[in-house]
């Protein structure tokens, strides 16, 4: 868990994607730009739902940049 967090965090104030496992074992994945990463929870902000959001880092499954947004 100490690898997500760190990979994780790297990435504050930058958008990623994540695929991210909920609590109800659906698979989901968004792009989010990550606002900070404490005791093993990433806060963020979704781009999806336009709010932010929490994500328990055992569950999110697979991190990377974001590709940059169309014009």
């Amino acid at each position: 868990m100490f690898g997500v967090i760190v990979m994780i965090a790297k990435y504050i104030g930058r958008r990623v994607e994540i695929i991210y496992q909920g609590a109800d074992g659906r698979l989901s994945q968004r792009v989010v730009r990550v606002l900070g990463v404490r005791d093993g929870v990433v806060r963020a902000f979704c781009e999806a739902s336009g709010a932010p959001r929490t994500f328990r880092v055992e569950n999110i499954l697979a991190c990377m940049p974001a590709r940059r947004r169309s014009a």
